[in-house]
């Protein structure tokens, strides 16, 4: 039998172009969502298939719909480079039995990636994915795999060239008045990274009164002066130094497949991912006065269980990643779920991360109250206190994780920082919550070679000396 390099993490399968992402593996992998969707009873009702900015994402994309189209299974085939969330909508749209979508989202360039949707658009649950996974260790094992060339599927009505643009715009208006919100005066500054959300926000804000600029906005797949397309501060230095030359009054950054949101402040300093979670939270509960449950991973807020506090609404609390998220959201019908990575979902919506409707609501609640984005979070620390955030990545050699995780696993300090440890728990990594709420956590990332220690706290130093703590428990 054939070695496996095909491995799903928290939000699909992610590997380096021309080494283990190869076309010989992204066909094995539609051939096992082919597989799926005849099992299932689903294969009758078609497939979505979307792709990102990426090196060879659109020809990636192709040979996946060949393979789809070889089982005799209709393709929706986006016609162009197209955001995560849309291709999840696209799902409803066409009442198809999933999505694929070629996509590394926030890695760095070098890597691509198969995400797979489930029917209701959101990330295929753990169940789906190792029946999936079932099916590609036996294509491995057969060397089954069935193809159709794209011209033949056109001539057999197989493949039908979708653009969602229109119809998504559509969409949002059900969750946003759009006019009502385009007769601000906001000047912003919009950073789509070189990735698929390019355009969006001067689409959906045509009409608008609003000055928007947008930045990184062609297709570079090398995605230059970044480490990586993911919205957080050490990527965003070319949006603050805008922001500051055109005087604007916020920032908006998208990733590579426009999932996860970065906010800058009028002041060009970047809104970790936590304020703005709870920001948004905040602007429906308070602003739409909306109601339900808030559902947070476990690298998310605290400030989220404060808000539930605050207006009495559930806080339910999840394994990192939005696949556990969703099912809570769907269960309670909750107004928000929303992760660490800056990726956030809305009631009534598809249940998945969408970072352009979280950024139209950004911008609604800065249009709403008249407050600067500065002047929000001072709004948000009157109700819930001071939150400040930080999160250290650390690459590692393979064969330390056992070690890493034996040195976290057997430590059980009382205090640190100087606050007594209310309690350790391995929900998912290792959590260590203090008495006065702060919390350092430990865990491995799901989607990339790393160990990831996030810490949240009153003071931006307080968090650096957690941080620093949390590193010397790991050992690296």
């Amino acid at each position: 039998m054939k070695d496996n390099p095909i491995k799903f993490g928290t939000d699909g399968w992610r590997g380096i172009i021309a080494d283990d992402f190869t076309f010989d593996n992204v066909r094995i992998c539609a051939q096992a969502v082919a597989d799926y969707l005849k099992n299932s009873g689903l294969a009758a009702r078609g497939l979505v298939i979307g792709y990102d900015t990426r090196f060879a994402s659109k020809d990636f994309a192709e040979a996946a719909a060949e393979v789809i189209c070889g089982n005799n299974i209709k393709v929706y085939l986006c016609n162009k480079a197209t955001p995560t969330p849309v291709v999840s909508y696209g799902v409803l749209l066409k009442k198809a039995g999933g999505a694929v979508v070629i996509t590394a989202s926030h890695n760095p360039a070098q890597w691509n990636g198969f995400k797979y949707k489930s029917d209701d658009g959101a990330s295929a649950p753990t169940e789906v994915i190792a029946e999936i996974e079932k099916n590609i260790a036996s294509i491995i094992t057969n060397g089954k795999i069935k193809r159709l060339s794209q011209a033949e599927a056109d001539k057999q009505g197989l493949i039908e060239h979708i653009d969602l643009a229109s119809p998504y715009h559509k969409q949002i208006r059900k969750f946003i008045n759009l006019d009502e919100l385009g007769r601000g005066n906001l000047k912003i500054v919009v950073d789509s990274m070189h990735g698929a959300g390019a355009g969006y926000y001067k689409m959906l804000l045509a009409d608008s009164s609003h000055k928007i600029i947008e930045i990184n906005d062609n297709r570079n797949p090398s995605f230059p002066d970044m480490k990586q397309p993911e919205p957080i501060a050490v990527n965003l230095s070319k949006l603050s130094t805008k922001i500051k030359e055109e005087g604007a009054d916020i920032g908006i950054a998208t990733d590579g497949d426009a999932d996860r949101l970065g906010i800058m402040d009028e002041k060009g300093n970047f809104l970790t991912q936590l304020q703005v979670f709870a920001l948004l939270a905040l602007y429906l509960l308070e602003v739409r006065q909306q109601q339900g449950a808030l559902v947070k991973t476990i690298t998310s807020t605290s400030m989220l269980d404060r808000l539930g506090e605050i207006f009495n609404m559930p806080v339910y609390e999840t394994s990192v990643g939005f696949k556990y998220v969703a099912p809570i959201m769907l269960r309670e019908n909750a107004l928000i779920g929303g992760e660490e990575s800056g990726g956030y979902g809305f009631r009534g919506h598809v249940p998945e991360r969408d970072a352009i409707l979280a950024g139209l609501f950004s911008l609604d609640l800065v249009s709403k109250t008249g407050k600067t984005p500065s002047q929000l979070l001072s709004y948000l620390y009157s109700k819930v206190g001071p939150h400040h955030y930080n999160r250290l990545d650390i690459e590692f050699a393979k064969e330390q994780r056992d070690k890493i995780t034996g040195r976290v696993s057997s430590s059980s300090p009382e205090v640190l920082d100087g606050v007594r440890v209310a309690r350790k728990d391995t929900f998912d990594g290792f959590r260590f919550i203090l008495a006065d709420t702060s919390w350092l956590l430990i865990r491995f990332s799901g989607t990339e070679p790393l160990l990831r220690i996030y810490a949240e706290s009153d003071s931006p130093a307080r968090v650096e000396r957690l941080l620093k703590t949390g590193r010397q428990l790991t050992g690296v």
